[in-house]
């Protein structure tokens, strides 16, 4: 099988490729796409992958966004195929074939170009010949470089208005990679990135708020009962983190609550949780669930639980055929053909996972980026939070306390969005040029298939 490649004529500084066609796509694909590599520490040694689509509409005036995938560790590939970019999976029942793309009429690259990025080392097609592990601050550190390099190679965009993105985990590092972004234009540092904001899609931004804000939204969402809701508060005093075991009432109350909730789907409490569709009992096979929706067996006394096993046969712990996460079987699938990861020009055949925790470890460090926040819309950057309203992993609740913390100005009060005329969401803009907004389930749901 051959597929359509042009070798990128750029600086040393980046390895790339124009991918014309892909498997399981009909045709040429019908916006342009570039895969490459760019070394981002002092020797290189640091390989990180992207996938670049250009603007379909002016690409040479429209913004360009450089996106991170929640995780830590999920691939770049699943903003692009699961959410914002220009093509989808076609959700029928895997039969053995290589799995099919459709088009996404609602992709984000209809007005902006789009960087997607592997990133930390280990993520994706992203690798290191030396390091052994990764952390919040080299993240920052190698995205920060990534983005130079990649404008430096890509002098044809250098003057375009450049946001930062992305959803869940990576609300923990797009603020501090802003924050770099940010003080290396102020010390003029080479290239000037013409950096105007960033957006954020129901970011991890402080831990003890995100994990404190559940209990409430269980309680406004009707998931728990209102004597249960006011025993809790009162015996925990509104912390429901680390708490002491001594204190037995709230223990019990906390008990209460996760049996309430513990088969919610916490990412979307309204669609079902999808368990495995395999009929095996092994916990190993339970433990399949798939790397699934990065964070769907949130506990509620830990940050978050990730389960990421390899895949052993496709199909095998994967949930059943229409759920939502059965997208992931999909792309493991796909990216697993040897003749995709020929087209898209990967420099190693390797296993690819959509999240992958169990490569080399990754040490967090930010409890808090609060102050980013403060710090970036002080200065006057653009911001845009926005939040699905049945989201209990990082419920909206919590992004309201910690952006009434900031104590901006609200310039226009808490009013609806459309979309055709119908009730979209809710925003409310506030000074400094700092936007929230949540996103009503049906328009997310839409969205995200």
């Amino acid at each position: 099988m051959i597929f359509n490649l042009l070798l990128c004529s750029k600086p040393q500084l980046v390895t790339c490729t124009i991918i014309k066609s892909l498997p399981g796509f009909p045709g040429s694909l019908p916006f342009k796409l570039e895969t490459g590599y760019i070394g981002v520490d002092e020797k290189e040694d640091v390989q990180l992958f992207y996938y670049f689509v250009e603007s379909e509409r002016n690409p040479r005036d429209d913004p360009l966004m450089l996106w991170l995938t929640g995780g830590p560790t999920c691939s770049g590939l699943s903003g692009l195929a699961f959410e914002i970019g220009p093509m989808k999976f076609n959700m029928v029942e895997y039969n053995g074939s290589l799995p099919t793309f459709v088009i996404n009429p609602y992709s984000w690259t209809k007005v902006s170009s789009i960087i997607f990025v592997d990133a930390p080392i280990g993520t994706g097609f992203s690798y290191s010949r030396s390091s052994k592990g990764s952390s919040d601050t080299f993240f920052v550190n190698h995205i920060y470089s990534f983005l130079k390099k990649w404008s430096l190679s890509h002098p044809e965009f250098i003057s375009n208005p450049i946001y930062i993105a992305g959803d869940s985990f990576s609300g923990m590092i797009v603020p501090v990679v802003a924050e770099e972004i940010a003080k290396g234009i102020e010390a003029g540092s080479i290239p000037e990135i013409n950096f105007k904001g960033y957006l954020l899609g129901n970011p991890s931004t402080d831990i003890n708020i995100d994990a404190n804000s559940r209990v409430p939204f269980a309680h406004r969402l009707a998931l728990i009962s209102d004597e249960l809701y006011k025993s809790a508060k009162k015996s925990c005093r509104g912390l429901y983190t680390g708490i002491n075991q001594s204190n037995k009432q709230c223990a019990m109350d906390l008990q209460a609550f996760s049996v309430c909730t513990e088969k919610l789907n916490f990412g979307h409490i309204l669609e079902p949780q999808c368990r495995p569709s395999s009929n095996a009992n092994s916990k190993d096979h339970q433990k399949n669930l798939l790397e699934s929706s990065e964070g769907s067996q949130f506990k509620l006394n830990s940050i978050h639980l990730s389960l990421h096993p390899k895949l052993q046969e496709p199909g095998l712990g994967f949930p059943k055929f229409g759920c939502r996460d059965y997208k992931n079987l999909l792309i493991h699938v796909w990216v697993n053909d040897d003749n995709v990861q020929k087209a898209l020009h990967v420099h190693n055949r390797i296993f690819w996972m959509r999240c992958n925790s169990s490569s080399l470890p990754y040490r967090r460090y930010f409890q808090s980026v609060v102050s980013y926040h403060l710090s970036l819309n002080t200065r006057g950057y653009r911001a845009l939070i926005y939040s699905g309203d049945h989201d209990m992993l990082v419920p909206y609740l919590g992004t309201l306390a910690w952006i009434r913390s900031l104590n901006f100005t609200v310039v226009h009060l808490w009013r609806p969005w459309l979309v055709d005329g119908e009730i979209a969401g809710y925003s409310r803009k506030h000074s400094n040029n700092f936007t929230f907004a949540t996103v009503k389930v049906r328009v997310l749901v839409n969205f995200l298939h």
